[in-house]
Order: C-alpha cells, then structure tokens, then sequence
C-alpha cells in the first residue's frame, strides 16, 4: 500500500478528509496519514482504541514514536496521559491496551535510524518549556538525532514565524487552536508534510496554537 508516498510532495490532511480504517485489533481503529507498506509499514497514523481494549504484542523493528492525543495508554512499562511523548527504538517490544477511558494517539512507524537507541518518555503536561524565536512562542524539544528534531511548539494568539525554508523538510500535526501560513488555515487534528526546501511563513489568530513539529527527516527520501 502507498499512501501519500511522494515525499517530494505538500501534503495536507485535515478533520474529515480521512475515514477510520479497522486495525487486525478489535476494538482499534486508524486514520491512515502517509503510509508505505502493508500491515508492515512505514506510517503515520492517527491511531484510537476503543475502552478497554488492546493490541497484539509486536516488536518495533523499525522504531515507534508516539504522542498521546487523548486518554491514557498503557503498556507493560507503565501508563501514559495524554500528553505524553514516547520513543521505543529499533529492537523493542511492547503488548499495549487502554482503560475505560480509551486512547488515540498520534504514531510514527519504521522511520528511526538503527544507530537511534535514545529510549524517551516525556510527561509534557508538565516537562519546563523555553522561550521561542520570536516573541509568542514557547518550545518543548522532544528528540534531536543526526538532522531530524521534534519538538511541541505553543504558538499564543496572534503570533507571526519569520519565513523560512525547511531543509530536510517539515511534518507537523496540530493539537490545539487553528495553525496557518500563506497557503491556508489547519484547524485542531490538522496534519502537514512540507518536502525538502520548501518555505512558509506561518502564524496564529485569536485561536492560537499548539503543534507537533518534526524537521529535517525528509531529504533522503524524495
């Protein structure tokens, strides 16, 4: 399966774009981002399990990022509220399941450099924020290895970026409030993947903003 495999490509998803899709898990669902690959695939994928159920066990030969959305998300090392930010490199094994209160996550499969071994678990609800680059913002950096970073990003009302070029490209996933540049406007559950050299010049309204951000993980794949 290719899904928005065109990495030399803007690609922009928003609520209502995509249907839920049924996992092999009962009780799991997902909303298909991007995507190479089967059952096995590189993906990203906004995932949600339904109260009380869980997903197979399974090794993450590729690595697995995770931001949790909504709920919390339980595996056999411990449980994860929302907000919370997670790494397990390439090589780990996990059984997860969900509570009454049900989960969905946002995730990021087989995309992890093998020499990447940072294992990384952040309660972002309350990890200690710095000042942006410009007056407005406030950053949680979350991984940086080789050219690839992630960070959450809070953008206050009415806060304007400098233009810039994305080297290495740029994903980013709205969590909150309304994000916008030049080429529109991407409310909460919006997603966007900017390739390589691409430029913006983005900015916030009454609504503000709060995304997750990655750069410099696209070059070597257009």
């Amino acid at each position: 399966m290719k899904l928005r495999a065109d990495f030399s490509k803007r690609e922009v998803v928003r609520p209502g774009d995509e249907d839920w899709r049924a996992s092999p898990s009962a009780g799991v669902d997902r909303m298909m981002l991007d995507r190479v690959g089967d059952e096995v695939a590189r993906a990203t994928t906004i995932v949600r399990f339904a109260p009380n159920s869980k997903f197979s066990a399974h090794s993450h030969d590729g690595g697995e990022e995770y931001l949790v959305l909504e709920g919390t998300f339980h595996d056999e090392s411990g449980s994860y509220p929302k907000g919370s930010y997670v790494r397990n490199p390439v090589g780990t094994s996990h059984t997860p399941f969900v509570g009454e209160d049900g989960c969905t996550i946002l995730v990021k499969l087989h995309q992890f450099d093998p020499d990447d071994q940072a294992q990384i678990k952040i309660d972002t609800k309350n990890a200690t924020w710095r000042q942006g680059a410009v007056p407005g913002l406030s950053v949680l950096p979350l991984h940086e290895y080789a050219t690839e970073s992630a960070a959450l990003v809070r953008w206050a009302p009415n806060t304007k970026f400098n233009p810039h070029t994305h080297w290495g490209g740029e994903e980013i996933y709205v969590i909150e409030g309304m994000f916008r540049d030049e080429h529109g406007d991407y409310p909460e559950g919006s997603w966007i993947r900017s390739p390589h050299l691409s430029k913006h010049t983005p900015f916030t309204g009454d609504e503000g903003a709060l995304i997750y951000v990655k750069v410099g993980h696209l070059a070597a794949l257009e």
